[in-house]
């Protein structure tokens, strides 16, 4: 009986084994799917931390909230004894008392020391968030009225652009006015920059799971950085007001092992055509207010580079 229950066992790891292979292979970003880092109704705080940028940021708001409750707290005390204590009922005839040293010395030295107990943290983090040095892979990301564009320099000939899923057209678990046709897909566990920039107005490239935010600029390409420990999907949006197809530029990020990464490399470059940027992203549909997606991927290439 022992001997058949571990055959069956052997079996059964066999075939779950071949059966992630086989959705693997079909989708290499499956991997992603089973967390979503996604905004919630009546979310009250910034979003799960997804990268090390964003746990700093998230570990800094509350270091600072704590600072401001207490000081909020004592002055809110201190006023209340003030009013209790010297009220007109209590003192008819106020006081003339104007100067006292040793308070004007308290609230010049207390106020001081508490700049320089936030001001450190929030130095050693703009560093943090500037040093995109020695990263794995570099992105270029253009935004676009209104879509979004990604290049891997790493894989030449990998330039494709990525439009939200329009409402009518959403599948089930697809969420509304963030899933698009085509994610961005990085590797977990490795150091990504992002050049940012952009082809015609303003835009803003925001992850905030990611703690990734930063303007979109025509002729200028400013850097950001993330790096992802878990398999995932996380999403943002443009975050600068860009024009009537604002609310229709979601970013869509996908997460996934290296080895699945490497297969959706292979994938993207022997599947996507290159296609002429359409005259206008809106659709002409009546039905539809945004972007209808398109399987369009610009100057794509037979081959493709290892990454760096």
């Amino acid at each position: 009986m022992k001997r058949i229950l571990k055959t069956s066992l052997g079996a059964c790891a066999v075939l779950l084994l071949g059966v992630h292979l086989a959705v693997a292979q079909s989708d290499p970003t499956a991997a992603a799917n089973g967390y979503v880092n996604a905004p919630h109704n009546w979310q009250m705080w910034f979003p799960a931390a997804g990268s090390p940028i964003q746990a700093h940021i998230d570990w800094l708001m509350k270091y600072v909230l704590w600072i401001m409750a207490g000081v909020v707290g004592f002055v809110g005390c201190l006023m209340g004894y003030a009013m209790f204590r010297f009220r007109a009922s209590r003192n008819p005839v106020p006081g003339r008392v104007t100067h006292n040293t040793v308070i004007e010395v308290i609230w010049i030295v207390v106020p001081t020391l508490l700049l320089a107990v936030i001001i450190i943290p929030s130095i050693n983090l703009i560093y943090f968030e500037a040093d995109d040095s020695n990263p794995y892979m570099t992105v270029t990301v253009t935004g676009h009225q209104w879509y979004w564009e990604y290049s891997y320099n790493s894989v030449p000939g990998l330039d494709y652009t990525s439009y939200m899923i329009p409402d009518n057209q959403l599948k089930p678990g697809e969420l509304r006015r963030l899933t698009v046709d085509h994610p961005l897909v990085l590797p977990i566990g490795k150091k990504i920059r992002f050049n940012i920039t952009s082809s015609d107005v303003l835009h803003g490239f925001y992850i905030p799971s990611l703690g990734v935010q930063r303007y979109a600029i025509p002729g200028t390409i400013l850097t950001s950085w993330t790096e992802i420990p878990k398999a995932g999907t996380y999403y943002g949006q443009c975050n600068q007001i860009c024009g009537t197809g604002h609310d229709a530029m979601p970013i869509e990020i996908k997460a996934v092992p290296m080895a699945d990464y490497l297969a959706w490399v292979k994938t993207a470059v022997a599947n996507y055509t290159a296609n002429t940027v359409p005259s206008s992203p809106l659709s002409s549909s009546p039905q539809l207010s945004s972007p209808l997606p398109h399987n369009q991927f610009a100057d794509a290439a037979p081959g493709a580079a290892s990454p760096r």
